[in-house]
């Protein structure tokens, strides 16, 4: 297996770090790739057309997540103790029948595209000559999930080999955007060049799992589920509770944009979409800190002492809440003339919503160790619960402010951001304080039961 191994330092801390600071690079180069590519599409698809193009694919976006399962997140909560232990076919057990579960939420996810697509494309306000279109290349986003092969990457620790194949999207899409808008940029061919390279980089994430641990990548394995039910107890309920939550995610995340498109308009939601993707872009330290520090959380608990694993939370957490401060800064100075130089004149409205975005999207940077270690330690219910209060509150929030506009959605966004991480933080450290306070109680225990006979004999 030393295809699996590189060098890495040796505190938590460190390899957490270092596995972001890989990523980073990746993702630099993706954040590059994706403002130009972004500038391309809104000044060649105009605000209506790209506000179309956002609601397909905010929509695909949103099935996506609804219909999988989260399966990285079971292959490395736990395949961290097979690879730990060195045990690949428990490993390889456990890959495969998280990609069993990829292709079953993709069937689902085109059923549900059906009843969006044909039923409820004109609540959507979208434009009934794209449904055929739109829902032909949501199928195709579906199957080229690659949420099973990033598990089994993410697990190996090779974080380095996952930075080469992302780079196929963001360099995929820039040279796509080009060819599109040299020739024929339409809607439709933007999106379907957007599936295909999906698709490509499914492909290459499957290359690089089997190339990393090919004993583990092996369609023997698909036959084997029963054992991986065995080799990994509670993985079923944790199959059930990750969706649970990644559906509330993605309602979340993607619902709002949605909103915005039935209550106030296509071109709202194209605005709403440009602010979206700006202050995702500069905040993307939190989904590349999610991914390290889901891994090393989970590392940590098979591997580490308890001292080491809450001193690697609490680096974790300030060394978040500071980056997330740091984004909103970046927002109020900079968003104005960004969204002026990647959209035009017309798209430097979308100020006023990219703000209270970009303070969600801080508080969920904020927050990127607190679900980790409810995960790690057995209480992903309790991660769950956190997300539905959030989402409740955002709900409450859209409420309130019904007949609004897109400002007043995107300040229930930032509403129920702000609830999910105080939840979230007050379920974290209470666990962090639970794990402490286990040994000393089982150290009580157990002198009790030593003295037990001595008190029976007197």
């Amino acid at each position: 297996m030393s295809k699996v191994a590189r060098e890495m330092p040796r505190s938590l801390l460190g390899r957490m770090l270092t596995n972001t600071a890989v990523l980073l690079g990746g993702k630099g180069f993706g954040a590059v790739c994706s403002f130009i590519y972004l500038a391309i599409l809104a000044r060649s698809l105009g605000l209506k057309g790209f506000g179309h193009f956002s609601l397909i694919f905010g929509a695909a976006q949103a099935l996506i997540a609804i219909s999988g399962f989260e399966t990285w997140r079971v292959v490395v909560r736990y395949g961290a103790a097979h690879v730990h232990q060195k045990n690949w076919a428990a490993f390889g057990r456990l890959g495969m029948l998280a990609g069993v579960f990829d292709l079953v939420g993709a069937v689902f996810g085109c059923a549900i595209a059906y009843v969006v697509y044909f039923h409820f494309a004109q609540a959507l306000g979208l434009n009934p000559e794209y449904r055929t279109g739109a829902f032909a290349i949501t199928c195709i986003m579906l199957f080229a999930l690659v949420s099973a092969p990033t598990g089994i990457v993410r697990a190996l620790d090779r974080f380095d080999m996952a930075v080469y194949v992302e780079a196929i999207v963001p360099a995929g899409r820039l040279i796509a955007a080009v060819a599109i808008w040299l020739t024929e940029p339409t809607v439709l061919n933007f999106l379907l060049a957007w599936a295909l390279i999906d698709v490509a980089e499914a492909i290459a994430y499957w290359a690089v799992a089997h190339r990393l641990c090919p004993e583990a990548v092996r369609l023997k394995h698909l036959s084997e589920w029963r054992q991986a039910r065995r080799d990994n107890p509670g993985v079923g309920h944790f199959f059930l509770v990750t969706y649970a939550g990644a559906s509330v995610d993605a309602a979340t995340k993607n619902g709002p944009l949605l909103v915005v498109g039935y209550l106030v308009g296509t071109s709202a939601a194209g605005l709403y979409r440009m602010a979206s993707q700006l202050s995702q872009g500069m905040s993307k330290l939190s989904t590349l800190l999610t991914r390290a520090a889901y891994a090393e959380v989970n590392r940590a608990h098979v591997s580490a002492d308890l001292d080491e694993f809450r001193k690697l939370v609490r680096q974790t957490s300030l060394i978040a809440a500071l980056a997330g401060g740091g984004v909103v800064l970046l927002a109020v100075l900079l968003g104005k003339p960004l969204l002026g130089l990647i959209g035009g004149e017309e798209f430097r409205r979308a100020y006023i919503v990219l703000v209270p975005l970009t303070l969600a999207a801080s508080f969920e940077l904020a927050s990127v160790a607190f679900e980790p270690v409810l995960h790690a330690t057995g209480r992903a219910r309790q991660a769950l619960v956190a997300r539905l209060v959030g989402l409740a509150a955002v709900a409450l929030g859209i409420l309130l402010f019904l007949g609004g506009g897109a400002l007043d959605i995107a300040l229930a966004v930032a509403a129920g951001a702000a609830v999910t991480y105080a939840v979230l933080g007050l379920m974290g450290w209470h666990s962090l304080r639970m794990l402490k306070a286990m040994p000393e109680i089982l150290a009580e225990e157990v002198g009790a039961d030593a003295l037990a006979p001595e008190r029976g004999g007197g």
